[in-house]
C-alpha cells in the first residue's frame, strides 16, 4: 500500500459515496473504451468547432517502453532534459511523475487553443460527453494536475499574448487607472519580464524559474525573488477572463464576480474554470537587483551548530527587509549553500550588508572553509530579463539547443536537473517570523540542526511575507493564500528527485528504492520543523503530494469560502485536481 492511503482511501470513498447521495448526480468520468465513450464523429464536430486545433495526443516516452532501441531512447530522454521541449510536447510535463504518486500520462486529445471560443468549445463538449478535463499551461504542478490519462486537455500554450496598459481600469469597477499588463494564460515568466520591461519600463511581479506559466502561479498564489519587496503574484492581479464548467465566458474583477476573482488569486489552479487572459498591475523598477552566492564548509559538528546560529541572527539583524528574497540552504555534511537576491540597492551597499558575517566566516579559518567563494553582483533591473543581459551571466543560464529555437527560450542552469524530473519526496511548511526574535532563534537552529541529520532544508525567504512592507501584506491578506503566509518570514522545502525516468523504459526506470528511502528522510527531517509549530501550514504549489489536512493546511481558514465559490461555479466537479477545492468527493480513479 502506498504511504499514508490506507485511510486516506477510505475516507475519500466514504466522502465520494456521501457527495453522490447529496447530489444525484454520477460522479464518474467517461474514458476510452467506454460505451459512451464519443464516436468519431462527435471528435470531428469539436475540430471543425475548434478551427481544426484538436489533436490526438501521444508522448515522446510511448514508443520507448519495453524498446530494444537504446540510441532512440537515449535521445528521447536527453530532450527530457530541457524545459523548452517539455512544455512543447502536449503529451509531457515538466516532471514525469512522483514515485508512488502519480506518472504523467497523455491525454487522449488536446484542444490546443488559440482563443476563448476554442476554450469554450472544449469545456462544453467535456460536460456533455462526461469526459476527465484536464488544463495545461506551462505544465509544472508537482501534484500532476496538468495530465491524465484518457482526458480531454485545454492546452493553453499558444495564447502568449501580452499588452501593457499605462491606464488600466477593471471592467465595471470606478477606480482609479493603474499601469498594467494583459498576459495569456499560456505565457511563460520569462517572457512576460522581458516583454512588460521593453514596452513600457515595468516590472510584473512573478516566479523565480522563467518556464513556469503565468497563469498557474497566479492561481496558486505566487511567489518570485523579489516578493519581500512586490509581494504575492497573485495580489497584483486586477482582472481574469475565465471559462467556467457552464461554458460561460467570465470577467472576474473586484466588482464583477468578486468571490471568482478572490478564489483565482490563491485557490489552486484547475479548480474553478479555465483562465484565459489575466491583467496583473505593473511595478517601477528600482535601480538595481543583484545576487548573493557563496558556500561554506564547517569543519566540526560544534562548529556547523555556530554557524547555523550566526546566520540566523545575521538574517534577522542585516536581511529581514524588502531588499532581500531567495534561498539559503542548510546540507548535510556541514554545508549552507547561500543564493540570494536583492533589489533596490547597489553592489557596494549588498556587499557592506554582507560583511560582517563573511568576516566572521574568514576570521576563524580552523572551524569554517569557503566551498565557493562569496559573489556579490548587481545590474540596472530594466535590463535584468533581457536575453541579451541573461546570457551574459556565465554558468548561471542556458538555451534552448533545439534548432530553431527562439532566442527568448532561456532557463536558469539550476532547472537542468529539475526538468523531466521524478520526484521523490516533497514537503515545506511556513515559518513564523517568531522564531527570529532573540530568544527564540535557539528553538530555530536546533530545529535546523537536528533536520540536517536526514536531509537538506532550504529556507525560502522571499515566500513567508513577513519583513514586506504594510502594503504588500494587506493586498496578500485579500486573497484565498493562508494566512499564516503574512506572518511567516520564510517557507522550508525539503525535496528530492530522480533523473528523467519512465516504468517500463529500460535503463530509465525510476529507482523505487531509493525514492523511498529519501521520502522517509525527508519526513524524518521536516518532523523536526514542524515540531517547532505543529499548525503550521504549506504552500500549495510546492508541497507533499501526502499532505495531511491539506484543506487546513494549504488556505486555513479561507477553505469554506473557497468551497462555496466552488459549488457555485462548478456544482459538479468538472474541474477536479489532486488536492484541489472540492475535490474531497473524487477519487484519483
Amino acid at each position: 500500500m502506498k504511504r499514508r492511503t490506507l485511510l486516506g482511501a477510505a475516507a475519500v470513498s466514504l466522502l465520494s459515496a456521501m457527495a453522490s447521495s447529496a447530489s444525484g448526480l454520477a460522479r464518474s468520468r467517461v474514458r476510452p473504451g467506454d460505451r459512451d465513450w464519443p464516436a468519431p464523429a462527435d471528435w470531428g464536430r469539436l475540430r471543425g468547432q475548434v478551427n481544426g486545433r484538436l489533436i490526438e495526443v501521444s508522448s515522446p516516452i510511448t514508443p520507448c517502453i519495453g524498446s530494444a532501441d537504446r540510441a532512440r531512447t537515449a535521445q528521447v530522454f536527453a530532450n527530457l532534459r530541457n524545459p523548452y521541449y517539455l512544455g512543447d510536447e502536449a503529451g509531457l510535463t515538466q516532471a514525469l511523475g512522483w514515485v508512488d504518486a502519480w506518472t504523467s500520462q497523455p491525454s487522449a486529445y488536446a484542444v490546443a487553443a488559440e482563443t476563448t471560443a476554442d476554450i469554450v468549445a472544449a469545456v462544453n463538449f467535456a460536460r456533455a460527453k462526461k469526459l476527465r478535463l484536464i488544463v495545461k499551461g506551462g505544465g509544472h504542478s508537482y501534484h500532476g494536475a496538468s495530465n491524465a490519462a484518457g482526458s480531454l486537455l485545454i492546452w493553453t500554450r499558444r495564447m502568449q499574448t501580452i499588452t501593457t496598459h499605462d491606464d488600466f481600469i477593471a471592467k465595471g469597477c470606478e477606480q482609479a487607472s493603474v499601469p498594467a499588463a494583459t498576459i495569456g494564460a499560456g505565457a511563460l515568466w520569462g517572457r512576460a519580464y522581458d516583454e512588460a520591461a521593453r514596452q513600457a519600463g515595468r516590472y510584473v511581479q512573478g516566479g523565480g524559474c522563467l518556464t513556469v506559466g503565468v497563469a498557474g502561479l497566479i492561481q496558486g498564489g505566487g511567489f518570485g525573488p523579489f516578493s519581500k519587496a512586490y509581494g504575492l503574484a497573485a495580489a497584483s492581479l486586477i482582472e481574469a477572463e475565465i471559462v467556467t464548467a457552464d461554458g460561460v465566458v467570465r470577467i472576474a474583477n473586484a466588482c464583477i464576480n468578486p468571490d471568482l476573482f478572490w478564489a483565482l488569486k490563491g485557490g489552486g489552479g484547475g479548480s474553478f474554470g479555465v483562465v484565459t487572459r489575466l491583467t496583473l498591475r505593473t511595478h517601477d523598477f528600482p535601480n538595481f537587483f543583484g545576487g548573493v552566492f557563496a558556500t561554506i564548509k564547517a569543519r566540526s559538528t560544534d562548529a556547523w551548530r555556530r554557524l547555523i546560529a550566526r546566520l540566523i541572527a545575521f538574517y534577522a539583524e542585516a536581511l529581514f527587509n524588502p531588499h532581500w528574497g531567495e534561498q539559503i540552504t542548510f546540507r548535510p555534511g556541514h554545508e549552507i549553500g547561500i543564493g540570494m537576491v536583492f533589489q533596490g540597492l547597489s553592489q557596494k551597499e549588498a556587499e557592506a550588508a554582507w560583511r560582517p558575517f563573511f568576516d566572521w566566516v574568514r576570521n576563524s579559518p580552523q572551524d569554517f572553509t569557503f566551498a565557493q567563494e562569496p559573489a556579490i553582483l548587481a545590474a540596472p533591473a530594466r535590463d535584468f530579463w533581457s536575453p541579451q543581459f541573461l546570457k551574459g551571466l556565465p554558468g548561471l543560464i542556458l538555451s534552448d539547443d533545439r534548432p530553431g529555437a527562439p532566442e527568448g527560450n532561456l532557463f536558469w542552469a539550476s532547472n537542468r536537473q529539475e526538468a523531466g524530473q521524478v520526484l521523490h519526496g516533497y514537503q515545506s511548511c511556513w515559518l513564523a517570523k517568531s522564531f527570529l526574535a532573540p530568544e527564540r532563534q535557539e528553538t530555530l537552529i536546533g530545529a535546523l540542526f537536528r533536520a540536517t541529520r536526514h536531509w537538506s532544508i532550504s529556507l525560502h525567504f522571499n515566500k513567508g511575507l513577513a519583513g514586506a512592507p504594510a502594503s504588500a501584506i494587506d493586498a496578500a491578506r485579500d486573497t484565498a493564500m493562508n494566512p499564516q503566509v503574512l506572518d511567516a518570514f520564510a517557507l522550508a522545502i525539503a525535496g528530492a528527485h530522480g533523473p528523467p525516468a519512465y516504468p517500463g523504459v529500460p535503463g530509465y526506470e525510476p529507482d523505487i528504492a531509493k525514492a523511498r528511502q529519501d521520502a522517509a528522510a525527508i519526513d524524518r527531517a521536516m518532523a523536526q520543523l514542524r515540531d517547532l509549530d505543529p499548525s503550521a501550514g504549506s504552500y500549495v504549489s510546492e508541497s507533499d503530494f501526502f499532505e495531511r489536512d491539506w484543506q487546513t493546511s494549504f488556505w486555513g481558514a479561507n477553505y469554506d469560502r473557497l468551497l462555496k465559490v466552488k459549488r457555485q461555479y462548478d456544482p459538479e466537479g468538472l474541474f477536479i485536481v489532486h488536492h484541489g477545492v472540492g475535490s474531497e468527493g473524487w477519487s484519483a480513479e
